[in-house]
């Protein structure tokens, strides 16, 4: 029997080979044989010369096991052009394809396997040919033999023998096996049956869909594979991997491109993580789970490493435990991984288990089976651990629980964590990770064992699987022109963070109701992720309650609308599914909510849970018409994001169409109204927000970001009707496509009126690329089909291939995509990844060469661009006038990668998203912007987030700052975080009864009256603390004891002896309420803190808060004063409850150290105080000093890596830099200028600004040197190096620094000016020089530019009698 127009011949291919395409039909046997003969004969002479050493071309003759198969394919090794072995270059190779498949296949395939590892070191030669000749009967009974097995059998049957399978045969007449050759990754050609000889134009095209190898196994695909293989073919029992095998493994795993997943994912991740963490503790507690041969806490930037102060790890691979000793011991303290630990690491060389085991290992210290830890890290995976939940709630039982708890974080390599329920508190993915490994035998055999996690215990069993684990790693590693030697293999890895709030979900779930069974998405991405529970709230109060269960634990929330958000749905995080709040509602003019702006005066109310296919259709059959996008699926995410859509040139997007919103807020829980809503319409208790203009400009464009939305009011206008029409422009090739784009661009788009709008799309099909055009012209008037307007498309394309006249309903089924390409886009049977730019000028060279190479390098043949046109009243608004500031643009250019729905979350879906972002990143740097709807958390979409919002983001991240300060929309689309602008804190010290929380108030009413900046303050007292313990432990009354001083002072010496006993318990006590105090107040700019009586309290917790500010305002008053405030000789009155007695006596003497500012506090009303803020605290806060500090450049890894240097001295490079440094020097000085002598200066950074300074000011300068610079007589000191000196090299040594005697005479009043106060080694050796000079320090006062806390410089200069000497710094910079 005969099969109608069936080819039933393929050829393999590689990229070094072309394409020989044998096309078959009963009725054309003989031509095609003579074709196929011919197609073979030149594929021979073009190799010959090249491949093999004498010429002539050398066809593989293919044997199999099976022996039906072997009769046949012995008819068609007859007919092979040439004996000689077959050669390869790689395993990418195809054999055959028909038209039905069976696995009978498996045999063939396992035999095309060994060859290819037999002839892998021959000549390079990369082909398979099966000859045509005779092939008619040898087809039919071949193909009876192996009808009825599914393509994904035969996919399968090949990927298991490590071949990667492209099909070159399709079935003409019923398309059916056009489909089935697609999911291969082959465009069929449905035109009449050819054979493509190697000379073909359209072939040599082609050959861009089949590189190399194009898509990348993840490392746990390639597992799958190993072992698959391992079970297939060995019956000899397994053996689980040496520690030095394994080892092994680890270190290929890690080494090369493998560690940049560490260093640009793992330990920014971590780092960014722990920060707020590490600044709540003075000192940290870590454990370990897998840490491998290092600690991962160990590259940590060193201002955390130095906070952990126990270790403990948990290591069950000896090497690994013993190289993790060895790094944490065998270098100097001073760069120790971790170098402040308290007791010596404590490492158990056995696994972390649910039941603890640690009375059973030899560890390298001692534990206390009952630690509690600050942080625990589950360091490189969590394989062998299940159920994985088990352990994670396990690390949570060992957390600390004082005061906001410790934290449990897990780094997992390849996939997503499903963890049962558990809630994260932060999460973040990586999937661009790529492992690197050397292709030769050794170095495979090594890392296939150490992925598959075992090898064979019979020898000879195990070299003859590690023979098979080559072969498939070989196929299915990806190889790139620049490194031909490796193999690659994607590496995705993920973090998630818990709390002791994990497991809270059930305390949400049985307030609020859930989605029945499962939810159902439109996008791909977020069909693959789990959250940890899907909720469906019916009324708003259900939101309310997501919404403070979010707050109160500390989690964040992911909204599902329309569900064509890759981010809507997120692993282990709770989703607020809207889909019940589906109703629209049209009010016509004069019901209610006043003008809504549009023609016809009506408003569309639609709630967040409706599709524009919904409102579209409700609001025809009113008719009007909101400017909605072009899907009917989507929903309140685009509508809040852009929405581009047909009606866009004429009324503009769908965000300006918005006229108000209600949402709930995700900072409070409460009912926000925003803009125009109709009174019906808002919620009981809704309130209008104080920023509400803000809000409304930010729900045009970024709306899915401030608060979780209800409903959105929108301006209608009258419904139209559509006349559209395609046109389908084959292309020939490069050029062609140019000349066509450019006239689309200039002759056709340009010239249509606004009411018209058209698509094109650009994309491949049957074996050409094609440019469709889709024009759209919408009209209030009647349209008729028998008149169509005369288009200037028509002119240069002809007539087109279809026009309709349709509704808004109907315009939806005429797109080109959904009607015209790839037989209606795959029968619909698809799934697709998308980004989109904003262009302009597309026919240009630059653009159009790259939108053509594009589609040319598509991964699968569904892949296109669709461009839709702006302009029109997109462009008529101002950028700033919307959240959506890209306006500019000619064209919308949606790259879309597309791949059958069957093989989610396969390599092929893998490699089309990887398309995608490739060809952004190579448009990016032509666009005006991106488009912020898609964008989501993925780290790749970073670059196009930064120009999604055009000059708009500024403002969009101090609202987004202000509205979720807490990040509970964490996932959606990204915005930079606001610039935070230093926080000062003022600690008001000094005397019982001087009155500090008297004037704490009235400074925090200066600061908040102040006319020339918008701050917030707050004064607190942290007495309160101790307070709060003590009511907790005693029973006290504690709102009496915060606010009765009589009641206060009954509990006063049991307040007094708990507060010492406290102490002595916990050394720590004070530094701890200090870092309470400071993160209860993250809101505020200005925090004034009362009740404190540390000694030298800015230098003792300065480097506790390194991105603030510190001063200290000592009030001082009078005994007499202080008597008659407090009524009697009795008592405190002012709240200082932890008194120190070093400091208790009544006069500032008594200090042995300055305090920042002094105010005498003896007058009786508060204007004295408002003038010392207004004259000496406003200052602090001036917009000068954040100009002055954004001047100073910050520098990575310099003058080594790790290093964050500020570059305070380029502050003299800049314009005006050094006149605004000298003014700011010359206007904070607290002290008198006319009493001052002189103004010294220590070499370099000191030299540049204290000249300025002292011609300022006119005062003589005084020049300190390094020595033998200066003429004698001279004094001199020893001055060791300096921070920056000490790092830039470590064989920095003291030197000794000169001044000229006499220069300064007796009890002169100097100002020390230098750049940077850092360890204080410099300004300490200068105020011992000047000492020498007979200077003494209560003579001297210090200016530094910029103060670097972290290193104790102030805690130095006190501990060496410089303690008394006021210390000024105009700048506070964290790090280096």
């Amino acid at each position: 029997m005969y099969f109608s127009k069936y080819l039933a011949t393929a050829v393999a291919l590689t990229c070094h080979v072309p394409l020989i395409k044998a096309a078959l039909t009963a009725t054309q046997i003989i031509a095609d044989l003579q074709q196929a003969e011919s197609a073979l004969n030149n594929a021979n002479t073009a190799a010959s010369g090249t491949n093999t050493e004498n010429g002539a071309a050398n066809f593989l003759p293919i044997v199999t096991t099976n022996n039906a198969i072997a009769e046949q394919l012995l008819d068609f090794d007859q007919q092979i052009q040439g004996t000689g072995p077959l050669t390869f270059t790689n395993q990418q190779l195809v054999a055959v394809a028909v038209g039905t498949f069976t696995q009978t296949l498996s045999d063939f395939f396992n035999t095309l396997s060994d060859q290819a590892g037999d002839f892998q070191t021959s000549t390079g030669r990369s082909a398979i040919a099966i000859s045509a000749s005779g092939l008619e009967n040898a087809a039919v009974a071949f193909l009876q033999s192996i009808r009825g097995v599914t393509p994904n059998v035969l996919l399968n049957s090949a990927e298991q023998q490590g071949i990667n399978l492209v099909v070159n045969s399709f079935d003409q007449v019923e398309g059916s096996f056009s489909r089935n050759a697609s999911k291969f990754g082959y465009n069929a050609d449905l035109n009449e049956a050819h054979i493509n000889h190697p000379s073909s134009p359209s072939l040599v095209q082609d050959t861009h869909t089949h590189p190399c190898r194009t898509e990348m196994a993840t490392l746990d695909s390639l597992k799958q594979a190993l072992r698959q293989k391992a079970k297939a073919t060995a019956s000899s029992p397994k053996q689980p991997l040496s520690d030095t095998q394994y080892s092994a493994g680890f270190d290929l795993l890690v080494r090369g491109s493998g560690w940049m997943t560490y260093q640009d994912f793992i330990v920014p991740q971590l780092s960014q993580l722990l920060t707020p963490l590490f600044n709540s503790r003075i000192h940290i507690s870590a454990l370990e789970i897998g840490p491998g041969p290092k600690s991962l806490l160990g590259y940590l930037p060193g201002r955390l490493r130095r906070k952990v102060r126990k270790y403990t790890a948990f290591e069950p691979n000896g090497l690994f435990a013993t190289r993790l000793e060895e790094w944490l011991y065998s270098i100097s303290k001073s760069e120790s991984p971790l170098p402040c630990l308290e007791n010596p690491p404590d490492i158990h060389r056995i696994p972390f288990v649910l039941q603890d085991n640690r009375g059973s290992d030899t560890s390298t210290g001692t534990s206390d089976d009952d630690e509690k830890y600050d942080i625990i890290l589950f360091c490189h995976s969590m394989y062998g651990m299940k159920p994985k939940h088990r352990f994670i709630e396990r690390a949570l039982e060992m957390l600390v629980e004082r005061p906001q708890g410790g934290m449990v974080a897990v780094f997992h390599r390849d996939g997503t964590l499903n963890l049962d329920g558990l809630v994260c508190h932060r999460t973040a993915s990586f999937p661009a990770g790529v492992v690197s490994v050397a292709n030769n035998d050794e170095v495979l055999d090594c890392f296939a064992s150490f992925v598959a996690g075992f090898i064979m215990q019979d020898v000879d069993v195990d070299k003859a699987i590690r023979v098979d684990w080559r072969k498939v790693c070989r196929a299915l590693g990806r190889r790139e022109e620049a490194h031909p030697d490796h193999l690659l293999f994607s590496s995705p890895n993920v973090m998630a963070a818990f709390t002791q709030h994990a497991t809270t979900l059930p305390e949400l779930t049985a307030q609020v109701p859930l989605v029945k069974g499962d939810k159902t998405v439109k996008n791909r991405e977020a069909r693959l992720h789990r959250p940890a529970s899907i909720i469906r709230p019916t009324e708003v109060q259900h939101v309310q309650q997501c919404v403070r269960w979010a707050l109160k634990h500390g989690v964040g929330l992911t909204v599902v609308g329309g569900g064509h958000s890759g981010h809507c749905l997120w692993p282990n995080v709770v989703s607020v599914d809207m889909d019940a709040f589906d109703q629209v509602h049209i009010l016509t003019a004069g019901k209610d909510g006043g003008d809504s702006g549009s023609g016809s005066g009506s408003l569309v109310v639609a709630e967040a849970g409706c599709k524009t296919g919904d409102i579209v259709r409700k609001t025809m059959a009113a008719g009007v018409t909101v400017p909605l996008g072009a899907r009917p699926s989507v929903g309140a995410g685009l509508w809040l994001q852009g929405g581009i859509g047909h009606l866009a040139r004429l009324h503009g997007l769908a965000c300006d169409a918005i006229v108000g919103a209600v949402m709930v807020s995700v900072d409070s829980s409460q009912v926000l109204c925003v803009g125009c809503v109709p009174s019906q319409h808002r919620p009981a208790g809704a309130v209008r927000p104080e920023n509400e203009s803000d809000l409304l400009w930010a729900m045009k464009g970024a709306g899915t970001n401030f608060g979780i939305v209800v409903s959105v009011t929108f301006k209608s206008f009258a419904a139209p009707t559509y006349l559209t029409r395609n046109w389908t422009v084959p292309l020939s090739g490069n050029l062609e496509a140019r000349l066509r784009l450019s006239d689309f661009d200039k002759l056709v788009a340009t010239k249509l009126h606004w009411n018209c709008s058209a698509d094109a799309f650009l994309y491949w099909d049957a074996g050409q690329l094609h440019l469709g055009v889709t024009m759209f012209e919408s009209s209030t008037t009647r349209l008729s089909i028998a008149t169509p307007t005369p288009t200037p498309a028509g002119a240069i394309w002809g007539l087109e291939d279809d026009f309709k006249v349709v509704d808004g309903v109907s315009l939806f089924e005429t797109e080109m995509y959904v009607s015209g390409m790839h037989g209606g886009h795959g029968g619909g049977k698809t799934s697709s990844f998308k980004r989109c730019l904003f262009l302009q000028r597309i026919g240009e060279a630059n653009v159009a060469d790259r939108l053509v190479a594009a589609v040319e390098t598509r991964p699968s043949p569904l892949c296109y661009l669709h461009l839709l046109q702006g302009g029109g009243a997109v462009g008529d608004v101002a950028a700033d006038a919307t959240a959506f500031g890209c306006r500019d643009w000619d064209f919308a250019c949606v790259i879309t990668g597309v791949w059958p729905r069957d093989q989610d979350g396969t390599e092929a879906a893998q490699s089309a998203v990887r398309w995608v972002y490739n060809v952004t990143e190579d448009l990016l740097s032509f666009s005006s912007g991106a488009y912020g709807a898609d964008l989501g958390p993925d780290p790749r979409d970073a670059a196009m987030a930064a120009k999604a919002f055009g000059p708009n983001r500024p403002r969009l991240a101090r609202l987004k700052h202000s509205m979720d300060p807490r990040n509970v929309l964490a996932y959606a689309c990204p915005l930079p975080k606001a610039p935070i602008e230093q926080k000062l804190i003022i600690l008001v010290t000094g005397e019982s009864c001087a009155g500090k929380d008297y004037c704490a108030d009235v400074w925090v009413s200066v600061f908040v009256r102040c006319t020339h900046k918008s701050l917030t303050a707050r004064a607190v007292s942290i007495s309160d603390a101790i307070k709060q313990e003590y009511a907790a432990a005693t029973g006290a009354d504690l709102s009496r004891l915060l606010g009765d001083r009589a009641y206060k002072e009954q509990h006063r010496p049991a307040l007094t002896t708990f507060f010492q006993g406290q102490a002595r318990q916990r050394p720590w006590l004070p530094e701890e309420h200090f870092l309470h105090v400071v993160y209860s107040a993250v809101d505020v700019d200005v925090l004034l803190i009362t009740g404190m009586r540390d000694e030298a309290p800015v230098a003792a917790l300065s480097h506790l808060v390194l991105d603030s500010r510190l001063i200290e305002v000592h009030v001082q008053a009078s005994e007499q004063t202080r008597r008659i405030r407090r009524g009697s000789h009795v008592g405190d009155g002012d709240g200082d409850d932890n008194k120190n007695s070093k400091n208790s006596g009544s006069s500032l003497t008594a200090l042995d150290y300055s305090p920042s500012l002094i105010f005498d506090n003896d007058t009786a009303g508060n204007e004295a105080a408002k003038r010392f803020a207004e004259h000496h605290l406003l200052p602090f806060v001036h917009e000068d000093l954040q100009r002055l500090a954004n001047m100073v450049r910050q520098v990575a890894d310099f003058p080594r890596p790790g290093i964050e240097f500020r570059h305070v001295l380029g502050i003299s490079q800049q314009p005006g830099g050094l006149a605004l440094c000298t003014s700011l020097l010359q206007t904070h000085f607290t002290g008198d200028w006319a009493k001052v002598d002189a103004v010294a200066c220590c070499e370099v950074g000191g030299f540049v600004y204290a000249s300025a300074l002292a011609s300022r000011v006119d005062l003589p300068l005084v020049l300190i040197r390094e020595a033998g610079k200066l003429p004698p007589p001279i004094v001199s000191a020893i001055k060791p190096p300096s921070h920056i000196s000490s790092l830039a090299s470590h064989n920095s040594k003291e030197k000794r620094i000169e001044m000229e005697r006499d220069v300064v005479p007796r009890g002169a009043s100097v100002v020390v000016v230098d750049d940077v106060l850092s360890t204080g080694e410099t300004l300490g050796a200068v105020l011992q020089l000047l000492d020498e000079a007979s200077v003494g320090a209560e003579d001297v006062t210090i200016m530094v530019l910029a103060e670097f806390p972290v290193h104790h410089g102030r805690e130095l200069l006190r501990q060496r009698g410089f303690g008394r000497i006021n210390i000024q710094s105009l700048l506070v910079f964290g790090g280096a």
